[in-house]
């Protein structure tokens, strides 16, 4: 009776929990999440940045807009871009230049004579798309309402940066390199005390940071950087970005990477404004970027690089705040976090060793 039970098969519950405890279950869950997570980080970009529609762009004009003929222009505009053009009105062409130089308004239209001629100044560095569908539109309206425009570069790119792409580059690096270092830490570092984790952390940001800046301005010779200034926004990028992961890990052990991936690369990146203008993004993706670390990466660095003297408190608000969000909430349980020397196994005792 003995040798009959233990030839009858398993039962499929018996099955299920064999399966659980093999190196099988672990693989086929990363197998599952891993096909998800490749579905989603194409559909969040292609979403994002493939058919980049312009939503709501803010312009400013001056003049003689208020005439017959630069009503019936700005009215066609309005047409051409489904709605989306935001007109805000200046005294003057120099406190509209001032407001392009504080990313306030994307271009300005000045009105001149009755109307029927206009000077639209761009500023392809505030946003490349944004310049690239306003220089491509207003002419063409020009035509239709008997305007006639002519387009002018206020403030271009770099050469070395035709397509505006360099920044959304490098702080892309900043932000991925940021939370894979901090997984690296958490693998071969694992007995780091928490201070310890910070200060080294602090140590991959500043010498990333200077090394991406070096290679992009010095190497490379793509972008004219304000070294210091661009060397320290990298810098608080990956030190942002290592310490999500680390808050995460924190939180959710082993699993830290799906939620750092989610916030910093499915949502953060796509989002950012730098690949497509926040005014060419889907509105909610538009808002949200501004408010997570890759979108004020590229804000802060933007700004640094093409508009000297006009930078902004509100993106470094955003970086430190998310750094200083990630410290406190890893330092506050930093016992659950998986790395600590207490928590590693004690040293074999030489008599034991011995013995």
């Amino acid at each position: 009776m003995s040798h009959g039970a233990h030839a009858q098969p398993p039962t499929r519950g018996q099955r299920w929990s064999t399966f659980r405890q093999s190196p099988f279950w672990p693989a086929t869950v990363l197998v599952l999440i891993l096909a998800a997570a490749a579905g989603l980080f194409a559909g969040s970009y292609t979403y994002s940045m493939a058919d980049p529609t312009p939503r709501s762009i803010p312009t400013a004009v001056v003049g003689s807009y208020e005439e017959a003929r630069g009503r019936a222009f700005l009215d066609g505009l309005e047409k051409a871009l489904n709605a989306s053009v935001k007109v805000r009105a200046y005294d003057s062409t120099a406190e509209a230049r001032e407001a392009i130089q504080d990313q306030e308004v994307f271009g300005l239209f000045e009105f001149r004579g009755d109307g029927r001629t206009a000077v639209l100044d761009l500023s392809s560095a505030s946003g490349a798309s944004v310049a690239e569908v306003l220089a491509q539109t207003a002419p063409a309206v020009g035509r239709e309402t008997g305007v006639r425009v002519t387009v002018r570069e206020v403030n271009p790119l770099q050469e070395g940066d035709p397509r505006g792409l360099a920044i959304f580059y490098i702080s892309l690096a900043a932000v991925i390199i940021g939370f894979v270092g901090a997984i690296q830490l958490s693998v071969h570092a694992r007995s780091l005390t928490p201070f310890e984790r910070i200060l080294f952390t602090v140590a991959y940001a500043l010498l990333g940071g200077f090394a991406i800046a070096a290679t992009v301005d010095w190497l490379l010779d793509a972008l004219d950087l304000p070294f210091v200034e661009s060397w320290l926004i990298l810098a608080l990028t990956l030190f942002a970005s290592g310490m999500v992961f680390t808050m995460f890990n924190t939180l959710f052990g082993r699993w830290a990477m799906l939620p750092t991936w989610g916030l910093m690369v499915l949502l953060g990146n796509p989002s950012s404004g730098g690949a497509v203008s926040w005014p060419l993004l889907p509105s909610p993706l538009g808002a949200i970027g501004q408010w997570l670390p890759p979108g004020a990466s590229v804000n802060a660095q933007h700004t640094a690089v093409y508009f000297q003297g006009h930078q902004h408190a509100f993106p470094f608000l955003v970086l430190g705040g998310w750094a200083l969000l990630s410290c406190a909430v890893f330092w506050t349980w930093r016992h659950r976090h998986p790395g600590g020397r207490d928590k590693e196994p004690p040293e074999p005792a030489p008599e034991a060793a011995a013995a």
